[in-house]
This record gives structure tokens, sequence and C-alpha cells, in this order.
């Protein structure tokens, strides 16, 4: 049998342009809430990456945000279909009609299928040379009932954007059963994937425009020798968001968008003496920004590290020291010009909604004393403020932590 006799069977198609991205400014809101709202945008529109967006949900369309998308772009089926609901006068805020140019899919509770037509669909530029850009949404937690098809998607370098909503003890009233722990590891571990935890609606819309244009590259697996990424290669992105609504922080402009996609950046940036660092990540945002207006009352030049991305900045810094063994000894990645003007004598206290591992390493970067806090243990309900207490991640956590285990002064905590 002669293979590839009509030439090869691996077809190609033209990068599909995004345009700007962005979220109308609300004091307060969820990255969830947000993420819906740059889709509405999307879905008002007539552009080209409109055009190619299919969205895909296991029975979570309208609690992950997908709601508002589906309404304007209808979900796809061979054949239209009308809106069941509304033909019984169901009141309902969803319209649910079927139709051929539909670009939403509906599974059902079935996430190895999310994960398997996520895949399917992220390979569509290659197997029919028509590209589609596949967004899907899942519970956080459920994350983990599809992992093998997750894998074998990136395995097959399928191209697509998965948000993980909610997330963690902070979807407090549901209990452990729906509140997710070592998801921020997962999309560290796993191969092709490149995971962001933004708090912000800011940093979300600079994610999601970068994304979109990432799962359409097809470069050489070559570092980029500023942050020591293979980012010319592209792959699939993973969002872990949260349905907490948080104030927007006044975010600083210098740089902002690259350090969001580096991975970090300083959100109050330390002084020359620098006695503590508190590094977070995601919804426990808050928290973190009180806790060092608290803390500075009694430690010199505190700073606030905004991480949005652990696995980005941990890649880096593991590329980067390869690239020293192999002879390049200027070779830095964004954490390590990050966390080079600290001096030795300087804590870092981490803080996510999470497993603490997945922030606890950045003490090696530079052998800074580390205080990891976040969830080691199966969830409860209760609301936000005793779940974050319970966990040891709220306000009063961080300042005692601080208190109890640095030197200085005692500190009042709230």
């Amino acid at each position: 049998v002669q293979f590839f006799a009509r030439g090869p069977r691996r077809y190609r198609d033209d990068p599909v342009p995004v345009p700007a991205l962005a979220v109308a400014a609300e004091r307060a809101t969820s990255t969830q809430a947000a993420f819906g709202r740059i889709l509405d945008d999307l879905a008002r529109g007539q552009s080209a990456l409109a055009e190619r967006i299919v969205t895909m949900s296991p029975d979570v369309t309208g609690t992950t945000g997908l709601g508002p998308w589906v309404n304007r772009r209808k979900l796809w089926a061979r054949e239209a279909r009308g809106d069941v609901f509304r033909a019984q006068n169901i009141p309902s805020t969803a319209k649910w009609d079927f139709a051929p140019e539909g670009q939403h899919i509906e599974l059902g509770i079935a996430e190895m299928n999310l994960f398997l037509q996520l895949a399917a669909a992220g390979l569509s530029h290659s197997l029919f040379g028509k590209r589609l850009l596949p967004v899907g949404t899942v519970y956080d937690p459920f994350v983990c009932r599809g992992l093998d098809a997750l894998n074998y998607a990136c395995y097959q370098d399928a191209r697509f954007l998965i948000a993980g909503t909610p997330s963690g003890v902070t979807l407090a009233p549901e209990g452990g059963a729906h509140q997710s722990i070592s998801t921020p590891l997962i999309g560290m571990a796993q191969d092709g994937l490149a995971a962001f935890e933004p708090a912000f609606a800011e940093e979300l819309a600079i994610i999601m425009e970068w994304a979109f244009d990432y799962m359409q590259r097809d470069g050489e697996a070559v570092v980029d020798p500023r942050t020591w990424l293979r980012d010319a290669k592209g792959g699939a992105v993973y969002l872990r968001l949260t349905t907490r609504p948080i104030d927007q922080a006044a975010l600083p402009r210098e740089g902002l968008a690259q350090g969001v996609i580096d991975g970090g950046y300083w959100l109050r940036p330390p002084g020359p003496n620098c006695e503590i660092v508190i590094a977070y990540q995601g919804a426990v945002a808050p928290e973190a920004i009180a806790a060092a207006g608290l803390i500075a009352e009694a430690r010199r030049d505190v700073g606030v590290l905004a991480v949005t991305s652990a696995d980005r900045l941990h890649a880096g810094w593991t590329a980067a020291q390869r690239a020293r063994w192999h002879g390049e000894p200027g070779a830095r990645a964004q954490v390590e010009r990050l966390l080079a003007p600290l001096p030795r004598h300087c804590r870092l206290v981490t803080v996510i909604d999470g497993y603490p591992a997945t922030l606890s390493w950045l003490g090696s970067v530079a052998g800074h004393q580390t205080i990891p806090l976040g969830v080691e243990h199966f969830g409860q309900t209760g609301t936000i403020g005793e779940l974050y207490r319970h966990f040891g991640i709220d306000t009063g956590s961080i300042v005692r932590a601080v208190s109890g285990l640095t030197a200085g002064r005692q500190l009042a905590v709230p």
C-alpha cells in the first residue's frame, strides 16, 4: 500500500485574526462573569474569530458563563429545532434554539466526552483543513473526570481553551463535592497546556486575547530567550476561574500585559529593605492585598506579587536553569527577574485557593524562606469567609502567619 500517494494527509489552515479583547470596567465582578461578557461581546460582532469559535459544555452551560453566547449563537444540530421551553411558555433566560449553523454543543453530564470533543474540534485544521477554535467549560473539580481524554488531547496537540469554573473552596455553599483543590497542579504538570488563574477581569481579557492567538501557532518548539518558554509552538489553554465578585484593583499600567502573560507582575512593588512579600494566585487577591496593608504597619517595604500563571513561571524557571547548565550563563526567567531585587532575609508568603505546593516552590528561586498557605483537605460547606478562615487563607490567617513566623513586633490580627 502506497501511503501518502496523494500527498500529506495532515492539512493546514491560515490563522484567524484575533481582535483586541476587553471587558467593561465594573467596580466588582468575578472572572467567570468577565469570561461570559467577553464571549458575549464576540457573539454580538461579526469578527472572523467569532465565526470560528464553537463552545461546548457538559450540562453546565448556564452556570459557567456561556448563556449569553448560546442565546446569540444558538446550539448546533443537524436540523433546526425550536426552543421547547419557549413553546410551552415556560419562563427561562436561556434560548434553546437548535440550528445547523449553531455554535454550541450541549453534551449532558459527561466530562470525558467534553475533552474528547475538544480534542476532535481542536484538530480540525489538521484533519480537514478548516480551523475551529473550541472553547469548553466545566466545573473545575470535574476536570479530573476527563483527565485521560485531556492528556491525550494535549498529546495529539489539539488546540482548545478550557475554563474550569467555579473553582476552589470559594464555591463555599456547595461543599467538598464541588470544590477543587489539586487542579492548579494538574495545570502545571500537563504538557501542551498553558494554565492561568487570573484574579481580575482585565487580566482575563489580556489572557484570552493571547490564548486565541496561541491556540493557532504552529512554529518550532524553540525557546524564547526572554521567557525561556516554547510559545512559538502554541498549544491548548486552561483557565481556572471563580464566581466570587471582587473589587477590581487599580493595576499597574507599565508592562501589565506582558507580565500577565509571562505569569506574574508586581501589584505592589517591594521596597529596597523588603521583609515580606505576599504572592497570591486567583480569588484570594482581596485577602492578600488587605493583609499587605496590615503587615506594612510592622514590617518594612512589603510587596505583593500577583501570580497569573504558576505554570508559566515554573516552566520558564526550570527551562532557564537547563539553559545555564548547557552554557548560557545569562539565561534568566521571568520569576527570577521578579524576585531578584529582594534581599535574602525577605520572607515569602504564598496564598492560593488550591493546593499550597502550587506556589511554595517560589522560595527555591532565590533562596527565600517561604510560608505556604492553601487548601490541603476536602472542602466544607459554609460562607466564603468561614471557609477561608477554616483553611487559613483569609486576611487574618496571613497576618497571623507573618506575626508568628517572622521576626518583629506582634501584629494586630483582624
